[in-house]
C-alpha cells in the first residue's frame, strides 16, 4: 500500500483519477486546494493483483515424465551434446528431477541439485519466481515432449510398445499427456 499525491489543474483531476484507478487498486480521493489555482489530490493505492500461473493445472512428476526416454540414453545425449542451451538445461533439469523424485530405479539425485537446476532454467526463461521451480520444470518438460512427439499419430502407440523412434533422439513417443 502506498499513497500518491497529485498536483494538477482542476480540469485534469477526473482524467488523472480514472487513469490511476485503471493502473492501481485505488481508494477514495481526498481533494485539497493547492497554490496558484492548482488542485492537490491524495490517494491510497496498491498494485493490482495479477494472477500468476495456476500450478494446480500443471502435471505432477509421474504425468510429466510418463513418456520420458530411458535415463541411460538421456545421460548419453546430455554428455554428447555440445550446444548447452535451453533444451539441454531443460532435459538435464528434468532428468535430475526424475532421479530426485525416485522415478528412476537405480538412479538417485538430491532434491537440492534438482532444485538448483530448475532454478537455473527459470532464470534462463525469465520465469516468475512465485512457483515451485521443480513444478516449472515438469510443466516445461511435458510441453516440450508433447511438441517433440505431437506431430505423430500417437493415439495407437503405447509407452510399453513404442514402435519406431520419431527421429527426435532420444525419443519414444507415447500417448499425449493427460493435461
Amino acid at each position: 500500500m502506498f499513497e500518491i499525491r497529485i498536483i494538477c489543474d482542476p480540469a485534469d483531476t477526473d482524467h488523472i483519477l480514472t487513469a490511476l484507478d485503471t493502473a492501481f487498486t485505488a481508494g477514495p480521493a481526498r481533494h485539497y486546494p493547492g497554490r496558484e489555482g492548482q488542485h492537490r489530490v491524495y490517494i491510497r493505492a496498491d498494485h493490482k493483483h495479477t494472477p500468476g500461473p495456476d500450478v494446480t493445472d500443471w502435471p505432477n512428476a509421474t504425468q510429466a515424465y510418463a513418456n520420458a526416454p530411458d535415463p541411460g540414453g538421456e545421460l548419453v545425449w546430455l554428455s554428447n551434446t555440445e550446444d548447452r542451451g535451453r533444451e539441454w538445461l531443460l532435459r538435464r533439469a528434468a532428468l535430475m528431477d526424475r532421479m530426485a523424485s525416485g522415478l528412476i530405479p537405480g538412479y538417485t539425485a538430491s532434491g537440492s541439485s534438482a532444485l538448483d537446476l530448475a532454478s537455473r532454467l527459470m532464470g534462463l526463461d525469465g520465469a516468475v519466481v512465485g512457483c515451485n521451480p521443480r513444478a516449472y520444470v515438469r510443466q516445461q518438460y511435458a510441453a516440450w515432449r508433447q511438441q517433440q512427439c505431437g506431430d505423430h499419430d500417437t493415439a495407437a502407440r503405447r509407452v510399453d510398445d513404442p514402435g519406431e523412434d520419431c527421429g527426435q533422439a532420444p525419443c519414444v513417443c507415447g500417448p499425449k499427456a493427460p493435461f
